[in-house]
């Protein structure tokens, strides 16, 4: 029986070691202590962090966005059942839109994902965007590294919706994985090219039944269009059909997706995106600080509600009340 903490004691100590042992539970607060905005929780993540440093870094990272109604969930289960028979331990973070009201996930993925969740090598994780913008929530890139130390060699990052999320999780992952939905000719022309630009697979699902050769199609258009584009690195990005209902084309997937990062592991491309996503990290970190402290000091939120007013009605320009309020927090 693996050793369980108590849901009140959040200390770094007690919580590396029962990460380390396997406790599920542990890590599920652990990340949760990573996405709170309470004062004091950034510290103790911190020290965590350092207590558990040795055991993360050793996990694929793998992005997947898409936008809504394009199968990711169904997609990822397919993935994570195929990866987990075949021994391996995956985790799934899932970033959900929040509840205005609550601030909790909406759409909650782990009832999405539910044969998946219920496998002893599978660990998946709703959490909610809150305030956090980029498709992902704060803490994303923490419980990444959490997740490595518990053990989990895959972890999969999956976004809400696609837009400004592909750039975040391709700033959090390995390999970032685009799915598309059936389409032909013009609707290849919706596709912003910088989501192209960053992923390094397409996948066109859904292409079963009526839909299978529209998405072979689609699959041939992207393919196209990706000759257009200049690689970052060695990989050349490749597009495909695949359907997470049937299974078709997911080992495959998991086969290109797998080449991409030996590929990038032996280049020392992958070292260098490490690198780079560390530096990102640091003023993502400033900017969650800043914010966090405006928002749980009562008086800073009065006072900062006050600037606003006064830009509204033409008082001041927000550059002013930006300068204004990096004066307050420069002074604490």
């Amino acid at each position: 029986m693996n050793k369980t903490c108590s849901r009140q004691d959040p200390n770094p100590t007690t919580l590396a070691k029962s990460i380390g042992d396997g406790d599920r539970r542990a890590l599920a607060r652990a990340i949760t202590l990573a996405e709170s905005v309470h004062p004091g929780h950034e510290a103790a993540t911190a020290d965590l962090l350092n207590r558990l440093g040795r055991a993360t870094g050793g996990a694929m990272r793998l992005g997947i966005s898409g936008a809504p109604g394009v199968g990711k969930s169904t997609f990822i289960e397919a993935l994570g059942l195929h990866l987990v028979e075949l021994g391996n331990r995956v985790a799934v973070l899932a970033v959900d839109p929040s509840s205005p009201r609550s601030g909790g996930s909406i759409l909650g993925d782990k009832t999405r994902m539910e044969r998946l969740s219920r496998h002893p090598r599978a660990f998946i994780r709703p959490s909610p965007t809150g305030a956090a913008t980029g498709g992902v929530s704060r803490g994303s890139r923490e419980a990444i590294l959490l997740c490595e130390a518990a053990g989990y060699d895959l972890v999969i990052v999956e976004t809400v919706g696609v837009g400004q999320s592909e750039l975040a999780v391709a700033n959090l992952t390995d390999i970032f994985v685009l799915l598309l939905a059936p389409a032909a000719g013009d609707d290849l022309q919706g596709i912003k090219r910088g989501v192209i630009e960053v992923a390094d697979l397409l996948l066109v699902n859904k292409a079963d039944g009526e839909l299978a050769a529209a998405a072979e199609r689609a699959r041939r258009d992207y393919a196209q269009a990706l000759t257009l584009l200049t690689p970052s690195d060695d990989w050349r990005p490749a597009a495909l059909c695949c359907s997470a209902v049937a299974g078709t084309g997911v080992a495959d997937a998991w086969q290109l997706a797998r080449q991409c990062w030996n590929l990038r592991e032996r280049s020392g491309a992958l070292a260098a995106r490490r690198a780079e996503q560390d530096r990102a990290a640091i003023w993502r970190a400033v900017e969650d600080a800043l914010r966090t402290r405006l928002h749980v000091d009562a008086s800073a939120r009065r006072w900062v509600a006050g600037l606003e007013r006064r830009v509204v009605a033409g008082e001041l320009t927000p550059a002013e009340a930006a300068r204004e309020i990096l004066g307050l927090m420069a002074g604490r």
